[in-house]
This record gives structure tokens, C-alpha cells and sequence, in this order.
């Protein structure tokens, strides 16, 4: 005797949605075929007739109809799996973690994934997911540089203070230079990759035409700088650009220059004592980032050095003096917003990622 099947209704709503299913460009094909069974099944089909006509086999039909009438819309979707059982649990990726903290094997210098899958007898693929899940670059490095200075706090807060709260009425600059600046000659243009992508392409010999000295001194005010390039770097030539940039401001005016611990900066006493509204303040040893003409400087690598050739010192002097020209028609002070690396930023990261 066979079965009777279980009579389904819906209201005006519940078959709109089944409708929009059936016809929704984006709905998956298996919500689609579902939602179509119980349409055709609040017609009053029977579970053969809907199988004949939608050429499916009538327990599909008998299936859906039973969970339409137990759930509701929410019974044609698929139910919650498990699915297969972890192989490499939480426990595996401990144990990637603390292998990282191990020592690396003979005859490497860091951990890789091969290396790693073979030290825990583990698949490569399984190694690579914790890894990459975790955010770990095997290769990829990154460095540090904590200043062993005695005087930091002090030191910091007085050149942070200048930025933030400078003197009225008076002048800031930062001021360092970029040495050995070379005049490289090369051919260059964009190329194809093995990938498809378009990259920029350099020739890999090069002529050498010799290297400049670009001595910056920052207004921090302003945002404008003012250059001087040398052949050299000796002291001598960094006293004559502090006469070049100070000899338009007046007398009775302050100018606190900030400066790092580079030879040629110090025992400038003499010079001192013939300016004496000039203020020298000296950045902590292994913290000349606390000046902000290394952003400059960097600034201009990027945009005029990096990847550029040059036919001579002359064509390198006119490319530094057009950079200049079109920074300043936007040149705006920077904003401060360093602050120094402390000893307890630079814990152990794969021991936290364990804890």
C-alpha cells in the first residue's frame, strides 16, 4: 500500500518568495529546482505527477515536500555539516608555532615550509595553510633600530617640542644631507613578464659619472626647502649652507636648526659664536628619524632618483633642481605623528600567537 503524501499550503507571502527563487537570476540551481518541486506541489500534484513533470525521481519529490511541510522556506536549504574531520587541529598549529621558536636546521639560516613540514613529519600543504592563516612571512624581514642613548627622553622632547610648539618669532629648520648621490646612466623602459604584467625595465650594466652631495634644510613652517649641491661633504662646505640659509633672516631672530650626530655637524664652534641666534639640537645617537628632512629626503628618492638614469652630474643636478621647483608649488609642513620603539613592541610575535 503505498504512502500518502502530505498535503502542503502557503500563504500569499510564502509563495511570492517561492516565486522569486524560481526566477531570481542569482539564486543557486538547487534553491531554484527545490523552490520549483513545492510550486508545483501546492498545486495539488501528486509526488509522481511532479516527478514526471520536472523528470526527477518522486523520493526527491517526497524529500523536499516533507521539509517544506516541517520548516517552511527555511527547510530547502542545506542543512548544517560538519564535514570532514580535522586532520591538523588546533593542536598542529601549536606545534608549527613553537617549531618556529626552535633552532633552524643545519645549514639554513631561517625556517621554510619544506623544512618545517619534514621537521613535524607533516604534510607541506597543511604547514603552508597555518602559515599563511597566521600572517607569517618566512622570508620577508623587517629592522629595527632602538636608540641606546642616555639623553633620549630629553633629547626627543626637545626636537618634538620644536615641531609642535615652536618659538614665536622664530626660525625651524631640519637640516642633513644626502651624500653620494650617483649619476647612473642606463637604459630603461617597461616590459612584459613571464606573468603578463607590465613592469618597469632596467638594463643591468650601467656607466658611472660620478655622485653629488645634496646638503636640505627643512622649514618646517612652510613645508619649503632650500638645497645646495656639492662635490663634497666636508664641514667647510656644510658651514657655507648654513651662511647661504641664514643670510636672509635677520639678526635678532632665532634659528633653532635640528640636526644628527654626523661628523661634520659638530664642532662648528667658531661659526657658532659669529651667529649667535643660531641653535644647534642634536637628535639622540641611532634616531635621526626624529628630523624631518629624512622624510624629504626620501620623498625625493622616490620621485626623482629611484630607477632614473642619468646622462651626466649636470642632467643628475637639473633633475634635483625640477623636483625641487614642482614640490614646492604644493608643499605643505609636515604633520608629526612618530613616536620611539620601546623594547616591549618588540616581543616575541609567534610566542603571542601561542598564548
Amino acid at each position: 500500500m503505498s504512502r500518502i503524501a502530505v498535503i502542503l499550503n502557503s500563504s500569499e507571502e510564502g509563495k511570492q518568495k517561492l516565486h522569486r527563487l524560481v526566477n531570481g537570476g542569482k539564486t543557486e540551481r538547487r534553491l531554484h529546482d527545490r523552490a520549483k518541486i513545492i510550486l508545483c506541489c501546492l498545486e495539488g500534484k501528486t509526488n509522481i505527477e511532479v516527478a514526471g513533470q520536472l523528470n526527477i525521481s518522486r523520493f526527491t519529490v517526497a524529500k523536499w515536500r516533507l521539509r517544506f511541510h516541517q520548516e517552511g522556506i527555511k527547510g530547502l536549504y542545506d542543512a548544517y555539516r560538519s564535514g570532514k574531520p580535522k586532520i591538523y587541529g588546533d593542536e598542529f598549529r601549536l606545534k608549527v608555532l613553537k617549531m618556529l621558536e626552535k633552532k633552524v636546521p643545519k645549514g639554513q639560516a631561517s625556517w621554510d615550509g619544506k623544512s618545517l613540514a619534514k621537521a613535524l613529519n607533516a604534510s607541506p600543504a597543511a604547514v603552508w595553510r597555518v602559515i599563511r592563516k597566521e600572517g607569517i612571512q618566512l622570508q620577508r624581514s623587517r629592522s629595527w633600530c632602538i636608540s641606546t642613548d642616555k639623553e633620549f627622553s630629553a633629547k626627543a622632547a626637545d626636537i618634538i617640542g620644536l615641531y609642535l610648539n615652536p618659538p614665536e618669532n622664530a626660525l625651524v629648520l631640519c637640516i642633513d644631507e644626502k651624500p653620494s648621490i650617483q649619476a647612473i646612466e642606463r637604459k630603461r623602459g617597461y616590459v612584459e613578464t613571464s606573468s603578463g604584467k607590465i613592469v618597469q625595465g632596467l638594463q643591468s650594466t650601467y656607466k658611472r659619472h660620478g655622485v653629488l652631495n645634496l646638503f636640505a634644510a627643512l622649514n618646517i613652517a612652510t613645508g619649503h626647502v632650500k638645497t645646495q649641491v656639492t662635490s663634497n661633504k666636508k664641514r667647510e662646505d656644510f658651514q657655507c649652507f648654513l651662511d647661504r640659509i641664514t643670510s636672509d633672516v635677520s639678526e635678532d631672530k632665532e634659528i633653532h636648526i635640528i640636526l644628527d650626530n654626523y661628523a661634520t655637524h659638530k664642532k662648528n664652534v667658531k661659526w657658532q659664536e659669529k651667529h649667535p641666534n643660531v641653535f644647534f639640537h642634536f637628535t639622540p645617537t641611532s634616531a635621526s628619524w626624529l628630523n624631518q628632512v629624512e622624510i624629504w629626503f626620501g620623498i625625493l628618492s622616490r620621485k626623482a632618483l629611484r630607477n632614473a638614469s642619468f646622462e651626466n652630474l649636470e642632467h643628475l643636478k637639473k633633475a634635483i633642481e625640477e623636483f625641487i621647483e614642482c614640490y614646492h608649488e604644493g608643499a605643505k609642513p609636515f604633520v608629526w605623528r612618530k613616536r620611539e620603539v620601546k623594547g616591549s613592541q618588540l616581543r616575541n610575535t609567534i610566542m603571542n600567537l601561542c598564548n
